[in-house]
């Protein structure tokens, strides 16, 4: 028979229990790095257009050093942002994050391949309406 456990030894190993608070603290944190960086995101794309729209200067290739590391940490911050969300809900710390790194690799992909095809349109001059509802136009 298992022996009883004392209210001095449950009061030994409730002080041990390590219970661990949801990342409330660092889902606010990734939803600043998000928006900080996706508003220098969309600054420098609006730049880029302004200066094609003045001097011609071309659009594409969009994938410079500064848009690349703005979109990157948007990316990042969505990632944490939805990760630590997903742990407030009760999901494991690894599953949380991995199904928040493939969203936000999934749908931060597909959206920079739309914005790339746009802008070629753009800079060539048959700029057609985006139609975000046919998928086989993301890729």
């Amino acid at each position: 028979m298992p022996e009883e456990i004392t209210a001095e030894q449950l009061e030994m190993l409730l002080q041990m229990a390590v219970i661990q608070q949801p990342p409330y603290l660092l889902a606010g944190v990734g939803f600043g790095i998000a928006v900080l960086c996706g508003l220098t995101f969309g600054r420098q794309v609006q730049n880029k257009l302004d200066g094609w729209k003045e001097d011609r200067i071309p659009l594409l290739p969009l994938g410079t050093a500064e848009i690349t590391l703005s979109y990157s940490g948007t990316l990042i911050g969505i990632t944490l942002f939805i990760g630590c969300c997903l742990q407030i809900f009760g999901f494991a710390a690894g599953a949380a994050l991995l199904v928040a790194l493939l969203l936000s690799l999934l749908t931060g992909g597909a959206l920079f391949a739309q914005l790339e095809r746009l802008m070629r349109q753009v800079e060539s001059g048959n700029f057609k309406a985006v139609d975000f509802d046919n998928f086989d136009e993301f890729f």
